[in-house]
């Protein structure tokens, strides 16, 4: 296939942006930030049946998503072989005869996501690769550990070679209208980041309303947040189509005010290939080109890969292959 969207080589995520330094808390701002969730919600429905690519166009941005996955494995039992196992297919996700097949050269997924006691292993397996680690964070997921531990944790996984941090913040801060607490903590979080980037997890499923997002999301940018991001994983709702776009026209406006290009990270929810492209053509629609790449845009997303790579191998062969032939590891 020779389409530019395909082009890649060995594709590796550089932050090419300039981190996101924040600014001072601009209450008139939070205050006028409104959702109208009628219109938002019709606006959602209409998405997945307005956009459709197919063919060569269907697998260049399905390799295009294979880009942006934070490949994550945070479970309970997790133990340093399936982490070292998610790191080899995290450096080679799809089969090379699959990429041989449509004429592509090796790409990588965004990042790996793991919980803290885990990045030294991700970091060692992944050496060499330019494959960031990412770590969750802060008490993750509920976020309800004592403050001066939920930053110390933060430093500690700076410390073991995490380049990004997911951190989850104070649901209550939100709830009650405490916007100066969410951005003095969003502050404090940053800072003990140092040069890691910074991904500001939103539980979008228990703020209340797209309302409380929308200034969520403006008040963590505020505060410097490189990425904001829907979900742990961990609640009863994840990534929708309508937090989505409440949040990513937060990033537009925030971008349009003051220069500055935040990222987007759906996470929780997003595991079949469809549902990848129709968030794909959500961001080029709002966003633009620019943020489709791993440097503005991530899936949270371990089972998505495994479909992603069933769809190639039916573009390449005309058939469906049994899922256990794209296992994680």
């Amino acid at each position: 296939m020779q389409t530019k969207e395909m082009q890649s080589t060995a594709h590796l995520p550089q932050l090419a942006e300039k981190r996101n330094p924040g600014m001072a808390l601009d209450m008139d701002w939070v205050r006028a930030a409104q959702a109208n969730t009628s219109a938002i919600e019709r606006r959602a429905a209409t998405l997945p049946g307005r956009r459709s690519v197919k063919k060569d166009y269907q697998a260049a941005w399905l390799l295009k998503a294979i880009t942006c996955i934070d490949l994550t494995t945070l479970a309970g039992d997790d133990t340093a072989e399936r982490v070292r196992r998610l790191c080899a297919k995290a450096r080679q996700p799809v089969a090379p005869a699959l990429l041989e097949a449509m004429d592509m050269d090796p790409i990588t997924v965004g990042a790996v996501c793991v919980y803290h006691d885990m990045v030294e292993t991700a970091v060692e397996a992944l050496h060499g690769t330019g494959i960031p680690v990412a770590a969750v964070s802060t008490g993750f997921p509920a976020g309800l550990s004592p403050f001066h531990l939920r930053v110390a944790e933060i430093g500690e996984s700076v410390k073991a070679g995490a380049a990004e941090i997911d951190i989850v913040i104070s649901r209550r801060h939100v709830l009650s209208g405490d916007w100066q607490a969410l951005y003095d903590e969003m502050r404090a979080f940053r800072e003990s980041c140092g040069d890691a980037h910074v991904k500001a997890i939103l539980a979008t499923g228990e703020l209340g309303s797209l309302r409380n997002v929308t200034r969520a999301s403006l008040v963590c940018m505020m505060a410097g947040a490189d990425f904001i991001k829907t979900s742990t994983g961990k609640e009863s709702v994840n990534a929708t189509l309508p937090v989505s776009l409440v949040m990513i026209r937060a990033i537009r406006d925030y971008q349009e005010r003051t220069g500055v290009k935040v990222g987007y990270k759906p996470a929780g929810g997003i595991s079949k290939a469809k549902d990848a492209l129709v968030y794909l053509s959500l961001i080029k629609e709002e966003l633009g080109d620019d943020w489709l790449d791993p440097h503005l845009f991530r899936f949270g997303a371990s089972s998505l890969l495994g479909d992603i790579e069933r769809q190639l191998e039916h573009y390449v062969s005309g058939a469906y292959s049994a899922g256990y032939r794209h296992a994680m590891g």
